[in-house]
């Protein structure tokens, strides 16, 4: 059975640092193309960061510099540290995992998000 399992999250104040973790399993092949989404109310879902089959690591332009994602060496656990947040990084996160043949986040698999507050 596919699962996509995130955790961490929670409410912090406005320059403060959460740390947002993600394991999936029966997938397929490893490294499994992996990323983070977040949606606001009323927004569309936009992804914030990810990592490909190969790798390669991509961010969205604001979050560039503030947060960083990496993959254990398993390649089926995605981390995203999150520092210096500000109150316009308050959305549901999502983790969503793909196999590498495909890496398709879009269609792929998704866990059921966990909600980062940041108050100003």
């Amino acid at each position: 059975e596919v699962q996509v399992v995130e955790s961490g999250g929670g409410s912090v104040e406005s320059g403060g640092s959460l740390k947002l973790s993600c394991t999936a399993s029966d997938i397929g092949d490893t490294p499994y193309c992996m990323g983070w989404f977040r949606q606001i109310p009323g927004l569309e879902r936009e992804k914030v960061a990810s990592i490909d089959e190969r790798g390669i690591i991509s961010y969205v332009n604001d979050v560039e510099g503030r947060f960083t994602v990496s993959r254990d060496n398993a390649g089926t656990t995605l981390s995203l540290q999150m520092n210096d947040l500000k109150p316009e990084d308050t959305a549901v996160y999502y983790c969503a995992a793909d196999n590498p043949w495909s890496c398709d986040l879009g269609d792929g698999y998704w866990g059921q998000g966990t909600q980062v507050t940041v108050s100003v």
